[in-house]
């Protein structure tokens, strides 16, 4: 799959909740100023455990750029009454979404609800 069908894969994925189908390898690394996830296993294992944070947004696409080895995309995303702005690297690996760079403004104290929990 080429990246910009992984990059939109991965959006519709999130959009419609199913995020155990989203295309990323077994070593998938994402990195937020929320810090670094490494593994596919533990990245779903941490949305498992705050799908009130991960899932519901919608996002609204501002900019795309796509290259052989990478995308970058730069979206709103909205969450309730709640929306931020996001642009994010993507780099694929064997045909799979191998790392995310995300960047985006987050309060200097992330607000109680907002915050994710470990198990």
């Amino acid at each position: 799959m080429e990246i910009k069908d992984l990059v939109r894969t991965w959006f519709r994925k999130w959009e419609t909740g199913d995020f155990q189908n989203i295309p990323i390898s077994e070593n998938f690394r994402h990195t937020s100023p929320f810090g670094t996830i490494e593994g596919k296993k533990e990245y779903l294992k941490l949305v498992e455990a705050n799908k009130d944070k991960f899932l519901g947004h919608r996002f609204v696409i501002h900019d795309e750029i796509y290259g052989q080895d990478k995308a970058c995309v730069r979206y709103t995303a909205i969450h309730g009454d709640t929306s931020y702005e996001v642009s994010e690297w993507y780099f694929p690996e064997r045909g799979l979404i191998g790392e995310i760079i995300a960047h985006f403004n987050i309060a200097t104290e992330i607000p109680a609800n907002r915050k994710l929990t470990t198990s």
